[in-house]
């Protein structure tokens, strides 16, 4: 069974195709297959977790003696490890192909950046829901666009009419041809401020074009949200600052110090935040930037 449906909807999502499945299942005697589930809290919460992440909740560790002017929110050795690790791996998930490999195999720049678009609306951690678009979205040239759950319906429409009055979306992700890597991405960020597109959607769609090297780009900066989006929840708490100027000061020389892509503290807060724990070694040199043995 197809996971998109005719009208572009997630296939048990969409309240007529849902339908016609339960009548013909009616048909057959397969009541009990065709019976709905309830859903729990739990089970969405663990379909949505990236590979590698166990999702827990987390109390601040206790204070340790732990001290680094990098990160003067932190108070314990625990929480410095946890940082460590995730910043390690979400520094990894920027290296080529970037984090969803399929928007980098797509031979058609067109639809690579589409396809980068639905994945970055969909969130970094909706694994099934990535494997639905990823096989049964429709096209960028069909002028539709998939109903997910979840999303502003205002908000595809409001991407292809921003990106039409470019001409392509090409040409809105260049913008200028002389702009560097880090200038486009802080324009196009900012351009891309479009209804129920946030702060997280943007960023992610932006580092993953350039890892895929589908665009010339490269994180100029956290652009921490108005919105308390879990990046910007964990910056406040780690580098102590609710002042936009001073958290991207302290969110560059945290990057610089640890050898990183700046752009991939936008994950490794996040996920830190939220209480995942990556299974990833961190290396010599963010082990030594947080005073980590």
């Amino acid at each position: 069974m197809p996971l998109f449906c005719r009208h572009n909807r997630l296939t048990a999502n969409c309240p007529i195709c849902s339908r016609e499945l339960g009548s013909e299942h009616n048909v057959t005697g397969s009541g009990r297959a065709g019976r709905a589930r309830p859903r729990t809290s739990g089970s969405a919460s663990t379909s949505r977790r990236s590979p590698g992440v166990v999702t827990r909740r987390v109390a601040r560790a206790a204070d340790d003696g732990y001290r680094n002017p990098l990160v003067p929110g932190l108070r314990a050795t625990t929480d410095a490890e946890r940082l460590a690790s995730a910043l390690a791996w979400a520094d990894a998930r920027l290296e080529p192909p970037g984090p969803y490999p399929a928007v980098a195999a797509e031979p058609d720049l067109e639809e690579a950046i589409w396809l980068a678009f639905l994945l970055a609306l969909a969130g970094p951690d909706a694994q099934e829901l990535h494997a639905a678009i990823v096989e049964g979205r429709p096209s960028w040239a069909s002028g539709e666009g998939p109903e997910i759950p979840g999303v502003d319906a205002r908000t595809i429409p409001a991407y292809r009419a921003w990106a039409e009055r470019s001409g392509s979306q090409a040409g809105a992700f260049t913008g200028e041809p002389g702009w560097s890597p880090e200038r486009r991405f802080g324009r196009v960020f900012e351009r891309l401020a479009l209804p129920g597109l946030g702060r997280g959607a943007r960023f992610e769609l932006l580092v993953t074009l350039g890892a895929a090297e589908r665009c010339e780009v490269a994180a100029d900066g956290l652009h921490p949200g108005k919105e308390e989006d879990a990046t910007t929840i964990a910056a406040k708490r780690v580098l102590v600052s609710g002042d936009r100027m001073l958290l991207e000061r302290r969110a560059a020389e945290l990057a610089s110090a640890c050898g990183m892509r700046l752009g991939a503290l936008d994950r490794g807060l996040a996920v830190w935040g939220q209480g995942d724990a990556p299974a990833t070694e961190a290396p010599a040199g963010i082990r030594s930037a947080l005073g980590l043995r």
